[in-house]
């Protein structure tokens, strides 16, 4: 079954969700997050690629959609003083904890590979290699739809990446070989470069003319 657009989140939500799940593990004496440390955790500067700077109208806009796609929703307890929010992401995407916590790596730091995702999830859950990979066959083979894919290889790199579908299929541009790279020479370099070339060359030969006259005309002096 394919996912439904409406549940596709941007940016900021995939964000905000992913340091709600992030600190229920991380500090669950704090959790529920209010607003400001809700803020503060999407703009920490580590664990979070990109490094973003979300004023709290961004992130209660984005609470407010992840409410309405029942990712999130708000809770007011009897001694609470100000509102205070928590994800809800089983309820949409019934997950168990290590899906969870990979799931969660790859909102708040995006493409990752299986070394990395973990070594950077043991503060939330700790995970064997064999764990890792189990759980992101299983994430990118649900028979409901897949929550995570695997990205094409880059030039250079050793390790595939794995990416979360939450915020839609990625580009495959940015990650395949670029077509010249097993071009031939000649098919890249236009023909105008050639003359463009020729001519430079004519205009070097041109100064060094008019400099060795330039010399002689001085040592004459």
């Amino acid at each position: 079954m394919p996912r439904l657009p409406e549940l596709l989140l941007n940016g900021v939500e995939a964000r905000v969700l992913g340091c709600l799940v992030e600190k229920e593990l991380t500090t669950p004496d704090l959790y529920p997050l209010t607003l400001n440390s809700l803020v503060n955790a999407c703009n920490q500067r580590s664990n979070r690629d990109p490094v973003m700077d979300l004023g709290a109208r961004e992130v209660e806009s984005a609470l407010d959609a992840l409410r309405t796609k029942k990712l999130a929703t708000l809770f007011s307890g009897a001694d609470a003083r100000v509102f205070k929010y928590r994800q809800t992401l089983d309820l949409v995407f019934p997950l168990a904890i290590g899906a969870r916590v990979i799931i969660c790596e790859l909102l708040i730091r995006g493409p990752q590979t299986a070394a990395e995702l973990r070594t950077r999830t043991e503060r939330m859950h700790e995970l064997t290699a064999e764990d890792t990979e189990a759980v992101l066959q299983e994430l990118a083979n649900r028979p409901i739809g897949p929550l995570v894919r695997r990205l094409p290889r880059q030039p250079g790199q050793k390790e595939l990446r794995w990416v979360q579908l939450l915020t839609g299929e990625p580009t495959a541009a940015p990650y395949s070989e670029p077509a010249v790279a097993t071009a031939p020479l000649a098919s890249v370099v236009p023909s105008t470069w050639e003359s463009r070339v020729v001519a430079l060359e004519s205009e070097v030969a041109r100064l060094q003319a008019e400099l060795a006259t330039l010399k002689k005309s001085l040592g004459e002096a």
